[in-house]
Protein backbone atom coordinates (compact mmCIF):
# COMPACT_ATOMS: atom_id res chain seq x y z
CA UNK A 1 0.00 0.00 0.00
CA UNK A 2 1.73 3.56 -0.89
CA UNK A 3 2.19 6.36 1.58
CA UNK A 4 1.92 8.76 -1.40
CA UNK A 5 -1.66 10.03 -2.62
CA UNK A 6 -2.96 11.30 -5.17
CA UNK A 7 -3.57 14.75 -3.36
CA UNK A 8 0.63 14.84 -2.84
CA UNK A 9 1.39 15.00 -6.92
CA UNK A 10 2.55 18.39 -7.97
CA UNK A 11 0.99 17.43 -11.48
CA UNK A 12 -2.42 16.19 -10.11
CA UNK A 13 -2.90 18.35 -6.80
CA UNK A 14 -3.58 21.62 -9.44
CA UNK A 15 -5.80 19.68 -11.61
CA UNK A 16 -7.70 18.25 -9.16
CA UNK A 17 -8.32 21.71 -7.39
CA UNK A 18 -9.53 22.67 -10.59
CA UNK A 19 -11.69 20.45 -11.41
CA UNK A 20 -13.32 20.39 -8.06
CA UNK A 21 -13.40 24.08 -7.81
CA UNK A 22 -15.46 23.89 -11.18
CA UNK A 23 -17.67 20.98 -9.95
CA UNK A 24 -18.73 22.84 -6.74
CA UNK A 25 -19.61 26.11 -8.88
CA UNK A 26 -21.46 24.31 -11.54
CA UNK A 27 -23.95 22.78 -8.71
CA UNK A 28 -23.74 25.99 -7.01
CA UNK A 29 -21.80 24.59 -3.87
CA UNK A 30 -20.42 26.67 -1.24
CA UNK A 31 -17.43 25.42 0.80
CA UNK A 32 -17.32 26.86 4.45
CA UNK A 33 -15.58 26.06 7.76
CA UNK A 34 -12.32 25.73 9.36
CA UNK A 35 -9.70 23.19 8.00
CA UNK A 36 -8.48 21.22 11.31
CA UNK A 37 -5.05 21.03 12.10
CA UNK A 38 -4.45 18.12 13.46
CA UNK A 39 -2.44 15.54 11.50
CA UNK A 40 -4.41 11.96 12.75
CA UNK A 41 -8.51 12.53 12.38
CA UNK A 42 -11.15 10.49 12.06
CA UNK A 43 -13.80 12.28 9.49
CA UNK A 44 -17.12 11.94 9.94
CA UNK A 45 -19.73 12.75 7.01
CA UNK A 46 -23.36 12.94 6.86
CA UNK A 47 -25.92 13.54 6.20
CA UNK A 48 -25.11 10.68 3.42
CA UNK A 49 -28.10 10.15 1.88
CA UNK A 50 -27.65 9.87 -1.96
CA UNK A 51 -25.05 8.73 -4.76
CA UNK A 52 -24.02 12.89 -5.01
CA UNK A 53 -22.64 13.06 -1.20
CA UNK A 54 -19.64 11.61 -2.72
CA UNK A 55 -18.70 13.80 -5.32
CA UNK A 56 -19.67 16.72 -3.39
CA UNK A 57 -17.28 15.61 -0.02
CA UNK A 58 -14.65 14.57 -2.57
CA UNK A 59 -14.84 17.96 -4.14
CA UNK A 60 -14.68 19.89 -0.94
CA UNK A 61 -11.69 17.98 -0.29
CA UNK A 62 -10.08 18.24 -3.99
CA UNK A 63 -11.16 22.33 -3.81
CA UNK A 64 -8.79 22.27 -0.37
CA UNK A 65 -6.25 20.30 -1.56
CA UNK A 66 -6.96 18.23 1.90
CA UNK A 67 -5.49 14.11 1.84
CA UNK A 68 -8.26 12.09 2.83
CA UNK A 69 -7.95 8.32 3.07
CA UNK A 70 -10.82 5.86 3.03
CA UNK A 71 -11.83 2.35 4.14
CA UNK A 72 -12.30 -0.24 1.14
CA UNK A 73 -12.66 -4.27 0.88
CA UNK A 74 -9.46 -5.51 0.26
CA UNK A 75 -9.81 -6.93 -2.99
CA UNK A 76 -9.78 -3.46 -4.40
CA UNK A 77 -6.79 -3.56 -4.14
CA UNK A 78 -5.17 -6.68 -5.56
CA UNK A 79 -4.95 -7.06 -9.55
CA UNK A 80 -4.36 -4.51 -12.21
CA UNK A 81 -6.07 -1.79 -10.65
CA UNK A 82 -4.94 -1.93 -6.91
CA UNK A 83 -2.67 0.47 -7.39
CA UNK A 84 -5.07 2.90 -8.30
CA UNK A 85 -7.10 2.59 -4.86
CA UNK A 86 -4.05 3.08 -3.25
CA UNK A 87 -3.29 6.19 -4.74
CA UNK A 88 -7.04 7.57 -4.19
CA UNK A 89 -6.21 7.02 -0.59
CA UNK A 90 -7.80 3.67 0.41
CA UNK A 91 -6.94 1.55 3.23
CA UNK A 92 -7.55 -2.21 2.94
CA UNK A 93 -9.59 -3.89 5.45
CA UNK A 94 -10.77 -7.23 5.47
CA UNK A 95 -14.38 -7.74 5.59
CA UNK A 96 -14.87 -11.28 5.35
CA UNK A 97 -14.37 -14.54 7.58
CA UNK A 98 -12.14 -14.38 10.68
CA UNK A 99 -10.58 -11.23 10.07
CA UNK A 100 -13.43 -9.27 9.80
CA UNK A 101 -14.15 -9.41 13.55
CA UNK A 102 -11.08 -6.96 13.54
CA UNK A 103 -11.72 -4.23 11.22
CA UNK A 104 -11.06 -1.66 14.09
CA UNK A 105 -7.54 -2.54 14.92
CA UNK A 106 -6.75 -3.05 11.34
CA UNK A 107 -7.27 0.58 10.89
CA UNK A 108 -6.36 1.62 14.37
CA UNK A 109 -2.65 -0.07 13.53
CA UNK A 110 -2.79 2.54 10.26
CA UNK A 111 -2.87 5.38 12.68
CA UNK A 112 -0.21 3.92 14.76
CA UNK A 113 1.91 3.53 11.14
CA UNK A 114 1.54 6.48 9.96
CA UNK A 115 2.67 10.41 10.60
CA UNK A 116 -0.72 11.78 9.02
CA UNK A 117 -4.07 10.37 8.40
CA UNK A 118 -7.50 11.66 8.00
CA UNK A 119 -9.86 8.87 7.68
CA UNK A 120 -13.75 9.66 6.08
CA UNK A 121 -16.71 8.09 7.35
CA UNK A 122 -20.31 8.40 6.56
CA UNK A 123 -21.66 7.05 10.12
CA UNK A 124 -24.56 5.74 8.53
CA UNK A 125 -22.76 3.36 6.62
CA UNK A 126 -25.38 3.75 3.50
CA UNK A 127 -27.26 5.87 1.58
CA UNK A 128 -30.69 5.01 3.23
CA UNK A 129 -32.57 5.95 6.08
CA UNK A 130 -31.56 4.01 9.27
CA UNK A 131 -32.77 4.28 13.39
CA UNK A 132 -29.15 4.64 14.20
CA UNK A 133 -25.22 5.40 13.40
CA UNK A 134 -23.11 2.35 12.84
CA UNK A 135 -20.54 2.56 15.82
CA UNK A 136 -17.24 1.79 13.70
CA UNK A 137 -16.13 5.31 13.67
CA UNK A 138 -16.08 6.60 17.07
CA UNK A 139 -14.60 2.75 18.03
CA UNK A 140 -11.86 3.66 15.70
CA UNK A 141 -11.17 7.20 16.98
CA UNK A 142 -11.09 5.72 20.90
CA UNK A 143 -8.68 3.20 19.82
CA UNK A 144 -6.25 5.64 18.26
CA UNK A 145 -6.94 7.95 20.74
CA UNK A 146 -7.98 10.96 18.17
CA UNK A 147 -10.80 13.16 18.02
CA UNK A 148 -13.43 13.29 15.57
CA UNK A 149 -14.20 16.43 13.12
CA UNK A 150 -17.33 16.99 11.89
CA UNK A 151 -17.45 17.33 7.82
CA UNK A 152 -21.33 18.12 6.46
CA UNK A 153 -23.27 18.87 3.62
CA UNK A 154 -26.69 21.21 3.85
CA UNK A 155 -28.67 21.15 0.61
CA UNK A 156 -30.93 23.77 2.09
CA UNK A 157 -27.84 26.36 2.08
CA UNK A 158 -25.78 24.59 -0.28
CA UNK A 159 -22.98 24.22 1.79
CA UNK A 160 -20.39 21.55 2.55
CA UNK A 161 -17.55 21.69 4.95
CA UNK A 162 -15.94 21.36 8.13
CA UNK A 163 -18.03 21.57 11.77
CA UNK A 164 -16.66 21.40 15.31
CA UNK A 165 -13.75 18.59 15.80
CA UNK A 166 -15.19 16.57 19.04
CA UNK A 167 -12.99 15.06 22.09
CA UNK A 168 -14.29 11.75 22.56
CA UNK A 169 -15.37 11.40 26.91
CA UNK A 170 -15.41 7.85 26.12
CA UNK A 171 -19.35 7.47 27.01
CA UNK A 172 -20.03 6.53 23.32
CA UNK A 173 -23.93 6.88 23.65
CA UNK A 174 -23.77 10.57 25.03
CA UNK A 175 -20.86 11.29 22.54
CA UNK A 176 -22.75 10.45 19.50
CA UNK A 177 -25.97 11.79 20.57
CA UNK A 178 -24.35 14.90 21.23
CA UNK A 179 -22.79 14.32 17.06
CA UNK A 180 -25.78 14.23 15.89
CA UNK A 181 -27.51 17.51 17.51
CA UNK A 182 -24.31 19.03 15.59
CA UNK A 183 -26.32 17.34 12.31
CA UNK A 184 -29.92 17.61 12.78
CA UNK A 185 -30.33 20.69 11.44
CA UNK A 186 -28.40 19.78 8.06
CA UNK A 187 -30.63 18.70 5.31
CA UNK A 188 -29.66 15.53 2.91
CA UNK A 189 -29.68 15.98 -0.90
CA UNK A 190 -32.39 13.23 -0.35
CA UNK A 191 -33.30 14.52 3.36
CA UNK A 192 -36.07 11.81 3.98
CA UNK A 193 -33.25 9.40 3.82
CA UNK A 194 -31.31 10.84 7.13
Amino acid sequence: MADGLIYDNRFWKPILKGVSWAFLKLWGWKVVGDVPQQKKLVIIGAPHTSNWDFPVFLSMAGYLGLRVNYLGKHSLFEGAFGWFFSYLGGIPVVREGPEAKDIVSQVVEQFDRRDQIWLGIAPEGTRKKVEKWKTGFYRIARGAKRPIATVYLDQKTKTVGFGPVFELTGDMDKDIAKLMVFYADKKGIKNENF
